[in-house]
Parts: structure tokens; C-alpha cells; sequence
């Protein structure tokens, strides 16, 4: 049972509040945020207590999605509401930002109204919604297919029709009705590395968490198949097919995926609803079928009692799918020793810039675009007083964060995607890939 549900911004800006049951006042949406920005650490609890109230909160496109009960209610069902609840909106509103929840609150107050009823959760199906939903979307920004400024998760490097512009999957599912029925249906594989290299260049670990993604704008699908590697293998089963064996450990379903032709032919069926769902997630560790995308190559030097000197020279390896690929936003974290003062730096590039950031001891060199088969190298002299054998110990490991569209590091890739019946009217069907990571760690 739910008493109260709110969305505050990250400085506690109060954006939505819904009273359901009036058991607590609403001065508990400040007793949160207190007790929230009170925790040290980067992570505070999830479940968090104040009296006879519980605070369960989560937090997704930088906002806290907090939900109050004051009974003894699961906190991982009001977990999971929640999670659900952030999936609606990004559904109806496009996006989660901000902005977008303060110009759509008349839409989300609506969607809070359907959802829950006195404190109990009645549904979370956009199926269902989508009959009493009446109040429109404002979307953030205007949608247009020239629109290629934002290059991020569904980014494009030129202007083909064959790829899909950035914006394209973040407009409201009702938009399709606004467009003239235009439907539309995209995939996306979307995996996120954690590597960790050693000081020799060996690869010591690498996990891979890979999920596949249908976000569909169709007003009606009767029956969506996906077909993935023939030769997709799992756990420990015996190499499929004739090509390159592609390998998971483990995987798991969407309840509403019908799994009667994958055994045999790796065919995922199923029927997909308005709105974002996640259709399958797999996972792979320690054994990468090619090596990691990027490779570091430190020289660290000392020069007197006050300079440090460090040569930073990054290289995308070059295998056959990273070639056509740019990794983008890459972001390289270098620790560095404490008491750092100023830095001075060589990019060997105009676009790249480099940062020390003394709080957190560390130099922060970003990247916004890195083609594949290439390398950059950046010299950064370091004034630290005091500078001993000692303090050389602390610099490193090196963090990178990047995002590479257009590969996956499983090699897991969409064969086919094909509607029954054949959906009347223009229909558009894209598959979209990406490898992200934000750690990835190179040990110096």
C-alpha cells in the first residue's frame, strides 16, 4: 500500500507530488531530501526510515522517484512500481529529464490517477493506459528527421534514410495517432562492458551485460519475430552452426516472449505493446570473442622535486566491426598524486580538452569523437610540491568511460525482423546497436 508519491530534482526542487491515503503531511518531501543529501557516499539506501514512514526511492534521468508507506508493504514490490512507473512516463512523455516531467505534469498527474487508487497499484500496462490516457504529450524537443545534433545511444553519422535520427525513439508513443498513424518500430542491443586490464596489457577480467530492447510505435502488431545468431551458444552447450560461435553464459526472457522456435532456429517471438519493453538480457564473463576495444600506452617520468610528466597514448584496436565504428564521449580518468597544483598539457587534437580537478585528484581528458583504427596521445605535466618516489605510486588506474555505437563486444547481431501480418500502410523497422562502458579500467 502506497500513502504518497513524488518526483524531486536533483537540488530538491519539488516537480511532482501525489497524496493518496493523507496519513503524512507534505513536509516529508523535505525530511527526504535531508536525510538523502545528509548520507556520505555516491549510493544512499534505497529503503530509508523516518518515524512510522518508509521511504522507497530509486533515481532515473537524474531525478529521485520516491515513494512513501507507513505500512509493512514489500519494498521490493514498490520497487519494482517504480521502476515501472519511470518506464510510463518515459513511454507517454518521450524522455526523462527535467524539463520534460515539468512540461508534461498534467499528463503524469493523469497517469498517477489510472495507476494507483487509494494506495493500491491497479496497473502499470501501457496496453491498458493508452484507453484512458486522453491528455497529450509536450515533447522537450520538436522531432525532425534531420535532426542529428545528439549522436548518443541512437546517434547517426550522415543523413541516409537507412539510419535513424537521434530523437527518433524518444517522442511519446502517442505521438504515432499525432503523425498520421505513422508506425514504427525499433531494436536495439544495447551491451555495457567492465574490463579491467593489467600494467602488462594481459586482460584480467571482462563482463559483458548485454539486453535487447523493442520500443515499438505501431498501433497494432499481432506478431514480431526477431532472429538472432544461428550460432548463438549458451552456457556450456555445444557450438551451433558454421560461422563464428558467438557466446553467452546465461540469459533470460520478457514473460511475454515465446521461446518454441529459439532451441531450434534462435527465433524470439512474441507480441510487442505500445511503449518500451525489455525483451531479453544475457550476460558473458571472461572470455571475449576479440580483444577489448581500446589500449593504453602510459610513460610516467619524473623531472625534479616538483614536476611530473605523463604520456598518454590511447589506441581503438582494429578488428572488422570496430573499423566502421566511432566511439564517442570517451572519457579517460587518470588519478593522480595528492597535493597536484596545475597542469599543463599537449592534445593532439583541437576537439579534445583536459581538466585537473583537485577535489577528486585526478585529470580528466575527454574525447568527443574517436574513429576506429586510430590512436590520440596527450603529454600532461603535472606541478606537485613535495613530488617523491612515493607519490608516483599514486597515479593511475586509468578509467575510461565511451560509447561505441554500431558494435557489439559479444558479436550478438539481429538476423531478421519481421511483422505478421504484413502491417498496412508505410512501416519502419530499425535495429540499433551499442557498446557502452563506464568502467574500464587500465592499471599503470
Amino acid at each position: 500500500m502506497i500513502s504518497q508519491v513524488f518526483i524531486l530534482s536533483s537540488k530538491g526542487d519539488h516537480l511532482i507530488y501525489k497524496d493518496f491515503r493523507g496519513e503524512a503531511g507534505s513536509d516529508v518531501v523535505g525530511i527526504f531530501y535531508e536525510k538523502v543529501t545528509a548520507l556520505t557516499g555516491d549510493q544512499p539506501p534505497v529503503v530509508m526510515t523516518h518515524r512510522d514512514l518508509h521511504f522507497v526511492h530509486i533515481r532515473q534521468g537524474g531525478l529521485y522517484w520516491v515513494a512513501t508507506t507507513t505500512a509493512d508493504a514489500s519494498p521490493f514490490t514498490v520497487i519494482e512500481f517504480l521502476n515501472r512507473l519511470t518506464a510510463l512516463v518515459k513511454d507517454y512523455c518521450g524522455s526523462l529529464s527535467e524539463k520534460s516531467v515539468q512540461m508534461n505534469f498534467a499528463l503524469i498527474y493523469e497517469l498517477l490517477d489510472e495507476v494507483v487508487d487509494y494506495g493500491y497499484i491497479q496497473t502499470t500496462s501501457s496496453d491498458i493506459l493508452k484507453n484512458f490516457i486522453q491528455t497529450e504529450a509536450v515533447s522537450s524537443r520538436p522531432f525532425s528527421l534531420f535532426d542529428l545534433s545528439n549522436v548518443g545511444l541512437f546517434g547517426a553519422e550522415t543523413q541516409q534514410s537507412k539510419v535513424a535520427p537521434s530523437s527518433a525513439a524518444t517522442r511519446p508513443i502517442q505521438s504515432s495517432r499525432e503523425q498520421g498513424g505513422k508506425s514504427e518500430i525499433f531494436v536495439d542491443v544495447i551491451e555495457r562492458m567492465s574490463v579491467v586490464i593489467g600494467s602488462n596489457g594481459v586482460l584480467m577480467k571482462a563482463d559483458v551485460e548485454g539486453e535487447i530492447r523493442v520500443k515499438c510505435y505501431m498501433p497494432s502488431c499481432s506478431e514480431m519475430r526477431i532472429g538472432l545468431n544461428e550460432e548463438l551458444s549458451i552456457g556450456k552447450s555445444q557450438l551451433r552452426g558454421y560461422g563464428a560461435a558467438v557466446r553467452v553464459n546465461e540469459c533470460s526472457f520478457h514473460q511475454a516472449v515465446r521461446l518454441d522456435e529459439f532451441d531450434s532456429h534462435r527465433i524470439l517471438r512474441l507480441c510487442p505493446s505500445q511503449g518500451e519493453q525489455t525483451m531479453m538480457q544475457y550476460q558473458l564473463s571472461d572470455d571475449l570473442p576479440s580483444a577489448p576495444p581500446f589500449r593504453l600506452f602510459p610513460t610516467i617520468e619524473r623531472d625534479g622535486h616538483v614536476m611530473m610528466m605523463m604520456m598518454m597514448m590511447v589506441m581503438v584496436v582494429v578488428t572488422s566491426l570496430l573499423f566502421s565504428s566511432t566511439a564517442i564521449n570517451v572519457c579517460a580518468t587518470v588519478p593522480v598524486p595528492k597535493g597536484s597544483v596545475s597542469l599543463s598539457q599537449e592534445l593532439s587534437s583541437p576537439d579534445q580538452s583536459a581538466e585537473l580537478k583537485p577535489q577528486s585528484r585526478a585529470v580528466v581528458w575527454q574525447i568527443p569523437r574517436f574513429p576506429g583504427g586510430t590512436q590520440l596521445s596527450a603529454l600532461f605535466k603535472l606541478e606537485v610540491p613535495g613530488l617523491s618516489s612515493a607519490s608516483m605510486l599514486e597515479v593511475g588506474p586509468v578509467c575510461l568511460s565511451f560509447e561505441l555505437p554500431k558494435f557489439t563486444a559479444t558479436g550478438l547481431q539481429i538476423r531478421f525482423l519481421r511483422l505478421s501480418p504484413v502491417q498496412p500502410g508505410p512501416s519502419q523497422r530499425w535495429v540499433r546497436y551499442m557498446t557502452h562502458s563506464d568502467s574500464y579500467i587500465i592499471r599503470i
